[in-house]
């Protein structure tokens, strides 16, 4: 019986290989092997610096694909068995499995060594999943301007970046600023000795003990034998990633056929995603059983593409097998977080290590959660400017510090760097103006050089609105103005009459000889709803409101009477006391005054081709008009008011009585205020004093000083804002930290050969803008000549 064995064990592999699954390179490799014995013989550890890491392009590698998501490890005294682990391998060889995570949570990855637990803290049964994940993720290795010095006073050190290529699974701590080791991490359990745990949990800091030569410390963890903790650690790395190719996994491998039946299924929800995605569509509708006449977009299109197709209507939907249809919601979200997380790789290795901007809005959804969009903007290697949508995150508290916290750990999770922000933007007109603006302050306590400069096409208009709806009187205002127009004009019957009273308004004018006449003159127009995504609404709403002040009234007094219902009667006859009431008539002729006076401002810094110079000098003035309104308008404006009323026979309360408004006002503040009080100091002066801050805010000394001497790098009209003085002073004030001395000095002579070169070029004479001029200096290689010229480009 025991020679029966010995011969069995030595019997040769007759059995096709290919058909059991094996993929071709491997069947070949066990063709060679004689016996069984052979095929599980272990092989000799590889001599190899390649690590699992470094050889993800390798062949071994590159036949299957793995996602990795993996949360903030829990600590020891959690259950270990509820870890939110999810590993995400696709082999070519048998069925993809996808498992759902919920929402995308990779920004919450514990990547900071000195931060994780154990790995001997989880679950043996979860130990593994962990380890791909790491793995998967790579070495902690980031790349800081200048690390944290130690040691004694008169001889500091520091950690150094260059290390990160001499030694692939070294990885940094920037919270305990010492170094590990990503594979004994993993795989080496701490065996009590001294210096046993050094690269595992305490950390390595001593950085006297590298750079000395043969005695040097990573050299000696990393071992001069195959058989050292270190190298065992690292070939069981190896062996973990490449489990497909164990024998024991061979035999359970699925027919060739099946293969790319599911790999076909696989790729058609795969396409039909991308397509849905890139059209903004939604993926699923309301229904979707078999009975249902519309199943939603997304199984839609499957069954459209499966008409057009045989063979993928052969493998999707009732073709499937009921457990790997791949339509799920599941699997639909886990291939669009796969998409994400590819598609911010790209933007991250766009950027390399060039200097970004971020400009970050809010915006709620239908499930009414805050979300948070970051979008980076940058200038690419071929020296076009790029903006990218980088990432959507969930903010529970929308305070400031909140809200730096969030976007700080997506940009560390892709290891950009806070320090290399040049810039920072925010939607002013938002209800969050106030943790935007305590957003910019900290973003700039940490990086001085990330300066907030106010979009000039962006919509300034609205903005001055959101800052004067500050004042309370000024908000009420704008709601009940927002009622009126919907009440007038919400049948089209109503509008019919508006226009009938308005045209008859305007016959028995110029018959007065009030109004002039003529081609283009007084024509019939409309009342105009102000809109929240609409520049120059709300001037344009107040204006027409104040045009057709009498027919709206005549619309609402003649609806008051003849209502059909009660409900249309009280509402009309709420917008007629509105329409009515001086309160309303002063704060409607003092936003007409204050949005005309910015409107200027607002349509000039919407010009493509606006001169910054000009665009600052225009700010100036609107601030000074607005002083000067402050300080020596109220006399003439509230003429105009009372003007108005008397003309429109409007109640016009006693100036000088007390004011009965009482809230808001501390009870120790006995003396009674005015009427004339409360309009000039609380409404008027309120109203102003919320656009100059808000203009102020924008538009600061500082903010206003960079404008001014960036326009110095502006080419438009053949480069006549050019001055080397400009941006020499720009350098020295605004970005010291960015150039060297040397740098510095050498500037000032790349201007001079600048001046004397760049507006005589070909290529570079019609330039008109500062991105255009940054990507012609790369397709003429002008860039390489004018380095530090270059580099200042691509702040802006």
């Amino acid at each position: 019986m025991s020679g029966r064995r010995r011969r069995d064990r030595s019997l040769p592999l007759d059995e096709p290989l290919v058909e059991l699954g094996v993929p071709e390179a491997l069947a070949d490799e066990m063709r060679k092997q004689t016996t069984i014995d052979a095929i599980f013989k272990r092989k000799e550890p590889s001599t190899s610096n390649n690590s699992v890491y470094s050889a993800q392009t390798s062949s071994q590698i590159d036949s299957h694909e793995i996602e990795a998501t993996i949360l903030e490890p829990p600590p020891p005294n959690v259950n270990t068995t509820e870890v939110d682990i999810s590993i995400r391998v696709h082999h070519h060889s048998k069925i993809p499995h996808i498992e759902s995570t919920g929402e995308d949570t990779s920004y919450k990855i514990v990547r900071d060594p000195g931060l994780r637990h154990s790995i001997w803290d989880f679950s043996s049964e979860k130990q593994d999943e962990i380890r791909r994940a790491y793995l998967m993720a790579g070495p902690y290795q980031p790349i800081l301007n200048v690390y944290p010095s130690s040691g004694p006073e008169n001889h500091r050190r520091r950690f150094q970046a260059s290390w990160f290529k001499l030694f692939h699974w070294l990885e940094y701590s920037t919270d305990k600023d010492s170094a590990y080791c990503l594979p004994c991490y993993l795989f080496t359990r701490p065996d009590g000795r001294p210096g046993s745990d050094v690269f595992i949990t305490r950390g390595f800091d001593k950085w006297k003990k590298v750079n000395d030569g043969k005695n040097c410390a990573f050299l000696g963890h990393k071992g001069k034998d195959h058989n050292s903790q270190h190298n065992k650690a690292e070939k069981a790395c190896l062996d973990l990633m490449n489990q497909a190719y164990h024998i024991q996994n061979v035999f359970k491998r699925q027919s060739t056929q099946e293969v790319l039946h599911n790999r076909l299924r696989l790729k058609t929800s795969v396409d039909v995603i991308r397509w849905l995605t890139f059209q903004a569509c939604p993926f699923r509708g309301h229904d979707e059983s078999l009975s249902s006449q519309n199943r939603g977009n997304f199984l839609e299109m499957v069954k459209l593409l499966a008409s057009y197709n045989e063979q993928v209507s052969g493998v999707v939907l009732g073709n499937a097998p009921q457990n790997a249809k791949y339509t799920s919601p599941d699997i639909q979200k886990e291939i669009l977080h796969v998409i994400a997380n590819k598609v911010r790789h790209t933007i991250r290795s766009e950027i390399g290590e060039a200097k970004f901007c971020i400009i970050v809005d809010e915006a709620r959804d239908e499930s009414k959660r805050e979300q948070m969009a970051i979008v980076l903007r940058f200038v690419d290697k071929k020296g076009f400017v790029q903006e990218r949508f980088f990432y959507l995150v969930h903010v529970r508290d929308t305070s400031a510090l909140t809200l730096k916290t969030d976007i700080s750990k997506v940009l560390s999770n892709h290891n950009l760097n806070v320090k290399d922000i040049r810039g920072q933007g925010y939607d002013g007109a938002s209800n969050m103006r106030g943790e935007w603006n305590g957003l910019q302050a900290l973003f700039l306590q940490e990086c001085p050089y990330a300066y907030y400069v106010h979009c000039l096409a962006h919509r300034l208009q609205l903005a001055l609105v959101a800052a004067s709806r500050e004042v309370i009187p000024i908000h009420q205002f704008f709601s009940n103005l927002t009622f009126i127009i919907n009440v007038v004009g919400a049948s089209c019957k109503r509008r019919d009459e508006l226009q009938a009273y308005h045209a008859a308004e305007i016959a028995q004018l110029v018959a007065a000889q009030e109004l002039e006449s003529g081609r283009g003159l007084n024509q019939m127009t409309t009342l105009k709803r102000a809109g929240d995504t609409r520049w120059g609404s709300h001037l344009n709403s107040i204006s027409s409101l104040i045009r057709m002040f009498n027919s709206v009234r005549s619309v609402l007094s003649d609806i008051t009477i003849g209502g059909s219902t009660y409900a249309q009667r009280g509402d009309v006859d709420a917008a007629y006391n509105m329409v009515s009431s001086f309160d309303f008539i002063f704060i409607l002729h003092l936003m007409k005054e204050i949005l005309q006076t910015t409107g200027d401002l607002c349509q000039a810094l919407q010009y493509k081709s606006q001169d910054i110079l000009n665009a600052m000098s225009l700010v100036s003035t609107t601030k000074k008009l607005i002083q000067k309104m402050r300080e020596d308008g109220w006399n003439s404006f509230f003429g105009q008011v009372l003007s108005f009323c008397r003309k429109n026979e409007i109640s016009i309360p006693d100036m000088s009585s007390n004011y009965p408004g009482s809230r808001g006002r501390s009870r120790r503040q006995k003396d009674p205020l005015t009427v004339e009080h409360h309009y000039r100091i609380e409404v008027f002066l309120a109203g102003l004093d919320s656009q100059l801050q808000e203009l102020n805010t924008r538009f600061s000394d500082h903010t206003m000083d960079l404008l001014i001497l960036s326009a110095a790098l502006d080419p438009q009209d053949r480069y006549k804002s050019f001055n080397i003085n400009n941006i020499c002073e720009l350098v020295d004030k605004f970005y010291p930290d960015d150039f060297t001395e040397q740098e510095k000095y050498h500037l000032k002579y790349e201007l001079q050969h600048y001046e004397l070169d760049v507006p005589y070029h070909v290529d570079l004479q019609e330039v008109k803008t500062i991105g255009e001029l940054c990507q012609k200096l790369v397709e003429t290689g002008e860039s390489n000549n004018l380095s530090s010229f270059d580099r200042l480009l691509r702040f802006y």
